[in-house]
C-alpha cells in the first residue's frame, strides 16, 4: 500500500513539473506576435460561428514537449491532447490527459484568464490533477494539484476552500449566463473550464457547468474538486437524469464529451435544475 503511494506522489510531482512548464512557456510568449490557426469545424458548426475554435503556436508547441517528456518517463502509458486529436480512451491502463492551453481565445486576445491542465487517469478514473492557472486565490499564477483521496495544493502549499457562508449570492461559472437568479446565484464565463474547476476547488466559485465538456478540458481538474469534497455530476445528454460522477466511461472507439457539473453538494444541484 505504502509503495502505491509512494507511486502516486510520483506520478502527482511529474503532473506539477509539466503543469508548471506548460505555464512557463505561456508567460515566456505572452507580449509576443503568435501565429494562430482555426479548427475546421463541421458544416453545420461553420454555420453557427467560423473561426470558433482557435489554435495558437504555443499550444502546440506546449503539447509537443509535454508528449516528449511523457514518452520519456513512462512510455507505456497513453496520452490524450487537444492539439493531436483523439478522445478516446485507449486500451492502456493509464492514460495522461493533456490541455496545453486552455481558454485559447482568452490566451491570443491577451484576456488574462487561461489554464494548462494535467490530468491522469487510470482505467477511466481521474487520480492525479494538476492545473496550472494564469490567476488564483491568490492573486498570481501558479499550480493547483490533487490526487485521489487527497488534499488540494497550490504551489506547494496546502489549501482548504474559503468559508463564503456570509455571502448570500456567490459566483458560479455558466456556458449561457442564463442561470435563474431566484436559485441565489451570479453568473460569470471565464472562458476556460480547467481553470473553473480549479477556482471551485479553491472556493473562487459555487460551482459550474459544462454543457459538452471534452475529457482534457476537465480530467485536470474533477481531482481537484474532489480533494475539497466537492460534488461532479454528469449525464449523457438532456434525456438522462444527473447522476455522480465516477469515471470516464464510453463504449470503445467513442469519444467521451458529457455534461458536466462540480461544486458542493447544495450548488450542483441547483444547478442540476437550469439544464
Amino acid at each position: 500500500m505504502s509503495e502505491a503511494k509512494d507511486d502516486l506522489r510520483d506520478l502527482e510531482r511529474l503532473a506539477v513539473e509539466l503543469a508548471q512548464l506548460a505555464g512557463d512557456r505561456i508567460i515566456a510568449s505572452l507580449g509576443t506576435a503568435l501565429a494562430v490557426k482555426y479548427k475546421k469545424l463541421s458544416r453545420e458548426e461553420e454555420a453557427e460561428a467560423e473561426f470558433r475554435d482557435p489554435v495558437s503556436e504555443i499550444d502546440s508547441a506546449v503539447e509537443a514537449v509535454l508528449r516528449e517528456r511523457l514518452a520519456e518517463r513512462y512510455p507505456t502509458h497513453a496520452i490524450i491532447g487537444e492539439e493531436e486529436g483523439g478522445g478516446e480512451l485507449p486500451p492502456a491502463d493509464y492514460t495522461w490527459v493533456i490541455d496545453p492551453v486552455d481558454g485559447t481565445a482568452n490566451f491570443v486576445n491577451g484576456f488574462p484568464i487561461f489554464a494548462a491542465s494535467i490530468g491522469l487517469v487510470h482505467k477511466g478514473d481521474p487520480i492525479v490533477g494538476a492545473v496550472w492557472c494564469s490567476t488564483s486565490h491568490a492573486l498570481r499564477p501558479g499550480v493547483y494539484n490533487a490526487t485521489k483521496g487527497g488534499s488540494l495544493f497550490f504551489d506547494g502549499a496546502r489549501i482548504e476552500a474559503v468559508d463564503r457562508s456570509a455571502v448570500k449570492r456567490r459566483i458560479v461559472a455558466m456556458p449561457n449566463l442564463m442561470t435563474d437568479m431566484s436559485l441565489g446565484y451570479e453568473a460569470r464565463q471565464t472562458g476556460s473550464a480547467a481553470a473553473e474547476c480549479a477556482f471551485v476547488a479553491a472556493g473562487l466559485l459555487a460551482g459550474a457547468r459544462f454543457d459538452s465538456p471534452n475529457i482534457w478540458d476537465v480530467a485536470g481538474g474533477v481531482p481537484l474538486v474532489q480533494a475539497t469534497g466537492g460534488t461532479v455530476l454528469t449525464r449523457q445528454d438532456a434525456a438522462h437524469d444527473w447522476k455522480e460522477f465516477t469515471r470516464f466511461d464510453a463504449p470503445r472507439g467513442v469519444v467521451w464529451r458529457q455534461p458536466m457539473i462540480i461544486g458542493g453538494g447544495e450548488t450542483a444541484s441547483a444547478l442540476a435544475l437550469t439544464a
